[in-house]
């Protein structure tokens, strides 16, 4: 009896081993499939090894992740700002970052295909700029505590993004005789989301000027 009762414990937990799914350890990164919208960014941690690996790739799998929370804070103004152009600037905010996002998937699997994910959370800005993000905080807000609240975490992360992208712009070479198609594709880019960020940034503290009266 106690014989049998062993076997069947031992093909219980041989059972349960089998259908547990397998823990990913530096697995390739998958943004495609992965629900970011379900992630605490600012409580986000660097992946293992992240700075070993080429510049371009943690740059890339960095701002993905860095797009994506300023993704998922503009999709709550449809429902909950108050002001139109706000409402605005989170539709543009959503549309560009989703292109930059698809961008940076295409050229992550024309470059590094198969590769670990390199997300490196001490890149300049990143910290910084994740850290102050809440999205609950903002989905229980609506009006103009919304656009407030939605203002004051959007100028940091924006900040973090240029921060890193002037990183970026600074580590590519401007002399044409050293540059390679992949250092002018990122040089250009970076420089676009710096201009662009800057742009929104002067526009939310004239507004967080304005609806703070």
């Amino acid at each position: 009896m106690k014989l049998f009762l062993i076997l069947i414990v031992a093909v219980s937990a041989l059972f349960t081993a089998c259908e547990r799914p397998p823990v990913a350890n530096n697995a390739p990164i998958d943004h495609n499939t992965m629900d970011h919208s379900k992630m605490d960014h600012s409580k986000m941690d660097s992946s293992p090894n992240a700075a070993q690996a080429p510049y371009e790739l943690q740059f890339i799998d960095t701002m993905i992740m860095h797009h994506q929370g300023a993704v998922d804070m503009a999709q709550l103004a449809e429902t909950r700002a108050q002001h139109e152009e706000l409402k605005t600037l989170a539709k543009a905010i959503i549309a560009d970052q989703q292109k930059e996002i698809a961008q940076m998937k295409k050229w992550r699997g024309e470059w590094f295909a198969g590769r670990p994910q390199a997300i490196n959370m001490d890149f300049p800005g990143m910290r910084d700029g994740m850290k102050g993000m809440d999205t609950a905080k903002l989905d229980a807000l609506k009006a103009n505590d919304f656009d407030l609240e939605f203002i004051k975490q959007m100028i940091p992360h924006h900040e973090g993004a240029v921060a890193m992208a002037k990183d970026a712009v600074a580590k590519f070479p401007t002399d044409p005789a050293k540059q390679t198609p992949m250092a002018e594709a990122f040089r250009s880019f970076a420089d676009s989301i710096v201009k662009a960020q800057e742009t929104e940034i002067k526009q939310m503290r004239d507004w967080q000027s304005a609806w703070s009266k």
